[in-house]
């Protein structure tokens, strides 16, 4: 009886188990890595490579969708074959394998076998990496759990991004063009990181034991792979499926963001400047909003996420000086942007809607973020009003 009050009196985040801090720890080392490269890379395409914004949505688009797809396949087998672990550590490696080529990149093809090398990794590890937490935590601290694994995640994205800046103010100082032996010189150094990471999970984390089977269920026929039918899902999960598309077709990659700062004067140890804001502002709200999430409902802190992103967007749309890029960088910070299926059109129509293609011009560069408001308002009100439908009929 007295170790159950003494349990309950040590705070919540000192009683979450081991893999909980290991995999945050992982993530925490891995986007260190990843963050000072990804932040750059946009830029290393469109200064270095002298591409095209389509091109830097085909390549982020392409990039994240693989990552999407993957993931249900990646859960299911972890399911299968009764291990999260062994999946978690194979992704991160391919990952991490995949980072050293950057060094000789002087194609955008040599870019988009990378991230999409990367993007494989990451569909991997991500939903047994999720499933390994999720296994390890009691469901009403899952909140604050996954909070804690995103704060870390975030918190490795801002180091990483002051490293990336102090390389760049030491090789290049503030010019407003990233140069090649810049991005090399960040190549290398997000190499120790990320090996670590693997370390870390490799010899960190443990997979958790599920209940046996029964009999009965031993004998029932092996499960095959996933299916993607709309038929199967319950009616309100197919309705909340069209509002994520809806709202995912508008949201683009975060690398047009980073364009947006450089199109609006920022140099390039200013633009790094902005996303360590974002990050920051990100960390500090993670943990907090898992826990409300918990306390409030999913469905009101996304709703008024989406609410908050949409005038964010509306923002970066006007947005006309760097005053204006560094308090919206700030602001969105808040927001936890989604990935889904639909982050190849999403990115493509950012890309194209900018600079254009072919021999079409686009609107400029305002055009994706107004685009991605006016979505995200819609499926605000498509989640209000047919999620409520729905409940009203069940």
């Amino acid at each position: 009886m007295t170790d159950e009050i003494n349990n309950t009196k040590t705070p919540a985040i000192q009683r979450l188990p081991r893999n909980v801090w290991v995999m945050t720890a992982t993530s925490f080392l891995n986007d260190v890595s990843s963050e000072m490269l990804l932040n750059l890379m946009p830029l290393f395409l469109f200064n270095v490579l002298g591409v095209r914004t389509s091109i830097v949505g085909v390549i982020e688009g392409l990039a994240e969708a693989t990552a999407s797809l993957l993931k249900a396949y990646s859960g299911w087998l972890s399911d299968r074959l009764g291990e999260r672990k062994r999946l978690a550590v194979l992704g991160y490696a391919l990952s991490t394998c995949a980072k050293p080529f950057l060094y000789f990149a002087n194609r955008w093809p040599c870019v988009l076998g990378v991230r999409f090398t990367d993007r494989v990794g990451k569909g991997i590890r991500t939903a047994p990496r999720d499933a390994l937490v999720a296994d390890s935590i009691d469901e009403r601290q899952r909140g604050l759990a996954f909070g804690l694994h995103r704060a870390g995640d975030t918190a490795g994205a801002v180091l990483g991004l002051i490293v990336a800046l102090l390389v760049v103010i030491l090789t290049q100082g503030n010019s407003n063009q990233l140069s090649r032996s810049t991005f090399q010189t960040v190549v290398l150094i997000s190499m120790i990181p990320a090996v670590l990471a693997v370390l870390v999970i490799g010899f960190g984390a443990r997979d958790i034991k599920r209940p046996q089977k029964s009999a009965s269920a031993r004998d029932e026929p092996k499960k095959q792979s996933p299916r993607i039918r709309l038929r199967d899902f319950d009616r309100r999960y197919r309705i909340f499926l069209l509002v994520i598309v809806i709202f995912t077709l508008g949201n683009s990659s975060d690398a047009f963001l980073i364009l947006r700062a450089q199109n609006a004067g920022l140099s390039v140890s200013a633009v790094l400047g902005v996303m360590i804001l974002f990050n920051f502002v990100y960390a500090l709200i993670s943990t907090p909003a898992g826990a409300l999430s918990d306390r409030i409902g999913r469905r009101k802190l996304l709703i008024g996420g989406w609410i908050f992103y949409a005038l964010v967007y509306l923002g970066f749309a006007r947005s006309s000086t760097n005053l204006h890029i560094w308090i919206l960088m700030a602001a969105y910070g808040v927001y936890n942007a989604a990935i889904g299926l639909m982050a190849f059109p999403a990115s493509l129509i950012a890309g194209i809607l900018w600079q254009g293609i072919g021999q079409w011009n686009g609107f400029g560069a305002g055009a994706p973020f107004l685009f991605g408001a006016i979505l995200a308002l819609l499926a605000v009100g498509l989640l209000a009003l047919l999620l409520k439908e729905s409940e009203k009929k069940a």
